[in-house]
């Protein structure tokens, strides 16, 4: 364990001189929305624990533990009562006893937006055959991979690769790049996990195409007309641990807490400093062999002022369960938020994973 806390010196010391960067506080948010059905059902508390095709988004370190050669996860959610998708696919491959490779697509969207900027014409004509539709389109393409350190099976390492490509209709797009890093260690039972996100900073560079109508509508309108920027999203620190207990040769149960460490000043969060902010989440995982799971989590403390002016505390509560097909397809699901309780709606999130140790593919 000392090398784990030395690795995480080593990091925070890293995240502290890239969070003297100025950018803003929240950038590429759909990011921190989460993936996996078990991992939202247990408010995220996976850092230490994930072990299947999902780590790559979670920490990469875990692909490690993928107990069978192929992996595939499916994902699907809907929140704002429909408004907007977020899905994930992703594909996992264990090279060998020792690495592990993974590649996963995310995609958060509003689709069918009305653009109303030619709507009233120059003489004050209304004319609705002038709307058109656009998308609001979020994508991330992770590459991830893993390795056992030789000779300290217990411990392993992975990185994840970030491709983020983010448009809104024709009138804007940016391209971004980032990398995570992660550790993971595992042993009788207990485990313990060091996630460091956006560690050299993500970078995403917009360019803005806007007609000569909309820049005019703008103007009309008193509203800022953006130009060709440069968005950065600063380093995020995940560290966990979790604990495996078997009470008999049919239940068993997981304990997990993680701690978010950001780094852009204070946030509505349990810890809020000028320079840096920290969110606990804890999870529970009560299963029953390998056939059924309970899943329980609690997450993302608030404070949000009342009317009269008093601050009430709150805290989001996620719910999950879990089922197991003759050792090889495994269907989740979880009630939980994105957001504030008192903001967003709960929302309904499914995963299909596939795990296989071979291929049977016909010809």
């Amino acid at each position: 364990m000392k090398r784990f806390f030395c690795l995480f010196l080593i990091i925070l010391s890293f995240i502290q001189l890239q969070a003297q960067v100025e950018a803003p506080k929240y950038s590429n948010e759909f990011l921190n929305i989460g993936v996996g059905s078990r991992a939202l059902g247990m408010g995220g508390t996976v850092s230490a624990l994930v072990n299947d095709v999902t780590a790559g988004y979670w920490n990469p370190a875990g692909l490690t533990r993928m107990e069978k050669k192929y992996e595939l996860g499916l994902m699907h959610s809907e929140y704002f009562a429909g408004i907007a998708k977020y899905d994930f696919i992703g594909a996992g491959y264990r090279i060998d006893d020792q690495s592990a490779v993974s590649l996963s697509y995310i995609r958060f969207g509003v689709d069918n937006i009305m653009n109303t900027t030619e709507l009233i014409d120059a003489q004050g004509n209304v004319d609705y055959d002038k709307i058109s539709y656009f998308s609001a389109v979020d994508n991330a393409f992770l590459l991830s991979y893993a390795h056992k350190i030789t000779g300290h099976e217990a411990w392993s390492i992975g990185g994840t690769a970030k491709i983020i490509r983010r448009t809104i209709g024709q009138f804007a797009g940016s391209w971004g790049f980032g990398l995570d890093f992660g550790v993971q260690y595992s042993h009788n039972g207990w485990s313990a996990g060091l996630v460091a996100k956006d560690i050299t900073s993500t970078f995403n560079v917009w360019r803005y195409n806007l007609s000569d109508e909309v820049i005019r509508v703008f103007e009309e309108t008193q509203n800022e007309i953006p130009t060709n920027s440069l968005e950065l999203t600063l380093p995020k620190l995940v560290l966990g641990g979790a604990k495996y207990v078997e009470w008999n040769k049919d239940w068993n149960s997981t304990f997990a807490l993680d701690f978010d460490f950001t780094f852009d000043g204070a946030r509505n969060r349990l810890v809020k400093t000028s320079f840096l902010s920290m969110d606990p989440h804890l999870g529970v995982e009560v299963g029953f062999r390998r056939l059924a799971a309970l899943r329980l989590g609690v997450s993302n403390y608030q404070q949000i002022p009342d009317f009269d002016n008093k601050i009430r505390h709150s805290v989001q509560l996620n719910f999950g369960l879990g089922f197991g097909i003759k050792d090889f397809l495994f269907v989740d699901y979880a009630f939980t938020d994105m957001g504030n309780l008192s903001i967003a709606l709960y929302s309904h999130v499914f995963t299909v994973k596939v795990a296989l140790d071979k291929l049977k593919l016909k010809p």
